[in-house]
């Protein structure tokens, strides 16, 4: 790679890009929370049909914009100008299709990111409490503009499944609930510390706004859910699957590569063959007195010792603050261990965090990236539901693929290259083909440098890629109706159901069973995007095979490492150009 451009002869490509996240953060509050730009956290993106129709609009004033702007004058330009044209396709691509019309969804719907958008919110000042005590009120208004939006859809026939409906409308209820997310959130501003500035103000007056908006908030939530359960299940198609056209289209989106959906399917069998075969080797050193099953229940139990304590780690955190105090820990020992060895880490994402997700989020772990300035470091968030004690077995892994060297460390450099990347790139660009298959392989590459140090870990992140493997077939074999085949162990021709898909992810990945409920209610409602862990791991991998064979006694890891991050995300046939050029 060339030096990165200066500031000085930066083609105007970056100034298109930066006033693009200015606006786009104006016009999408909910987007600059998350990525924590200042100055837009009291208000509600546009919802409405309305909206929706102004802001494709906008998206093709910007591509006209790109498109007039002279040739690329070096590589980061080159790569400014196809990130600008690929985000903006991206954006558009879903309003095209009517997506919003049927924007009901398990995790990815727009109320799971109305929710998820007081997760980012500043709690610790008297500002922050007010904007979120403005967006509490005022909650109405985005889902007035969903209801809209579905009802646009029912008339045009452009529906959810009822399944995504019905997740929908039990997590509109449990937010407002007595333990749910916004009742929550209102609850904990009674041990805020708001700083010195928080005894200038009345506590109990911001405190009785608080309980106002979070009344306003339960009225209009519970009336969209009445909405839902009313007027739009009743006529909600029950089919899950959305057919090849709509899911190639998807994972095209979430992958940036063409794939062959039957040749993909086949080998997500064959690798879940290959990974089956080691867990059960691996359960046979761990207690040869049992089988698979009963290895995995032992850990599972409350019980649980696993092979012994010399790392001073328990197999069951006794509650859930010492589950994240151990994660965290682990994340923090790794970047201490890793860096200048295998990663150069910017001194500005040194910061990581571990925090546990209210009730009522979907379970399991997602990552927060740090904010543009940093003053928000990285954070994994871990949705544990009920359980106080936690199993570590499983877990482990998922501290890696979420946090450092997985979603913290890819994310943080992304956010990091302000030199190189323009700021559309380094805030808005994600495709979870490059994101996930990076974090995956985290995983892979922790095994390869010795961190799982308990064999019990090891059979923990097995799970895991037998998770993702697993996904592979569920995901497309449900959407594209493809029988289970005819040679592997598990029900051989089959066709896919809810319920048989359920039982793959018990019986591969050993989650527990409200856990692959929830987990094959997301793959339903988010077609394409459960394969790009493992789609994107293999490519990764398959590079760095490419790579070594080609380089010799040459071959670098840490090289390989910093060419795979250095030029932020991008799709996966554009990677392969980057790693290969």
């Amino acid at each position: 790679m060339s030096s990165p451009t200066s500031a000085i002869d930066r083609h105007p490509i970056f100034a298109l890009s930066d006033s693009f996240v200015d606006d786009l953060a104006a016009r999408q509050p909910m987007t600059a929370s998350y990525l924590g730009i200042p100055g837009h956290d009291d208000r509600w993106d546009d919802t409405s049909p309305a909206g929706r129709v102004e802001l494709e609009a906008w998206l093709r004033e910007q591509r006209a914009a790109a498109a007039a702007l002279p040739p690329a004058t070096d590589e980061w330009s080159a790569l400014a100008l196809r990130i600008f044209d690929e985000q903006v396709g991206l954006m558009l691509d879903p309003i095209e299709h009517g997506d919003h019309q049927r924007e009901l969804g398990h995790l990815q719907g727009l109320f799971p990111g109305l929710r998820e958008t007081f997760d980012v919110m500043d709690t610790g000042s008297t500002e922050g409490w007010r904007n979120i005590t403005t967006r509490l009120a005022t909650i109405g208004e985005p889902l007035a503009g969903l209801r809209a939006c579905l009802a646009e859809g029912m008339a045009a026939g452009n529906w959810a499944a009822r399944r995504q409906a019905r997740s929908t409308i039990d997590q509109l209820r449990s937010s407002v609930g007595p333990d749910g997310a916004l009742t929550v959130l209102v609850a904990s501003f009674a041990d805020a510390d708001l700083g010195p500035a928080g005894e200038e103000i009345d506590r109990d007056s911001l405190g009785q706004a608080l309980s106002d908006a979070l009344e306003a908030a339960r009225e209009a939530v519970t009336a969209t859910a009445d909405w839902i359960e009313q007027e739009y299940l009743p006529a909600a198609p029950e089919a899950d699957g959305v057919g090849e056209d709509r899911y190639r289209r998807a994972a095209r989106a979430f992958l940036g590569t063409d794939l062959d959906l039957a040749e993909t399917y086949r080998w997500g069998w064959d690798h879940l063959r290959e990974i089956r075969a080691e867990m059960v080797e691996l359960a046979g050193q761990i207690d040869p007195t049992t089988d698979l099953q009963g290895v995995v229940k032992g850990l599972e139990g409350p019980g649980a010792t696993g092979t012994g304590d010399a790392i001073g780690e328990p197999a069951v955190a006794p509650s859930q603050e010492a589950f994240r105090e151990l994660m965290l820990e682990r994340e923090r020992r790794a970047m201490a261990d890793l860096d200048g060895v295998h990663f150069d880490i910017p001194d500005q994402i040194r910061a990581i965090d571990v925090k546990l997700a209210p009730l009522g989020a979907a379970l399991g772990a997602y990552f927060v990236p740090p904010s543009e300035d940093f003053s928000r470091c990285g954070t994994t968030w871990w949705s544990l539901g009920e359980q106080q004690e936690v199993p570590l077995w499983s877990e482990v892994t998922t501290a890696y693929h979420e946090g450092f060297p997985g979603h913290h460390l890819q994310c943080g450099i992304q956010v990091c290259l302000g030199d190189r990347l323009s700021r559309l790139h380094r805030l808005l660009f994600w495709l979870p083909g490059y994101g996930e298959g990076w974090a995956l392989y985290a995983e892979r590459l922790m095994r390869e440098l010795g961190y799982f140090d308990r064999p019990e870990y090891v059979l923990g992140l097995l799970a895991s890629n037998a998770l993702r493997a697993v996904r592979v077939v569920i995901d497309i074999g449900s959407h594209l109706e493809l029988p289970i085949p005819d040679d592997v162990a598990f029900h051989p021709g089959e066709a896919w159901t809810f319920d048989l898909a359920v039982e793959a992810l018990e019986h591969y990945a050993f989650l527990t069973h409200d856990l692959a409920v929830s987990e094959v209610t997301r793959y339903l409602g988010w077609p394409g995007q459960a394969i790009a862990y493992k789609v994107g791991e293999r490519v990764i991998l398959a590079l760095r095979d490419e790579v070594r064979a080609r380089d010799g006694a040459a071959f670098d890891l840490k090289a390989f490492h910093e060419r795979v991050l250095g030029s932020g995300p991008v799709g996966l046939d554009h990677l392969r150009q980057i790693v290969l050029d």
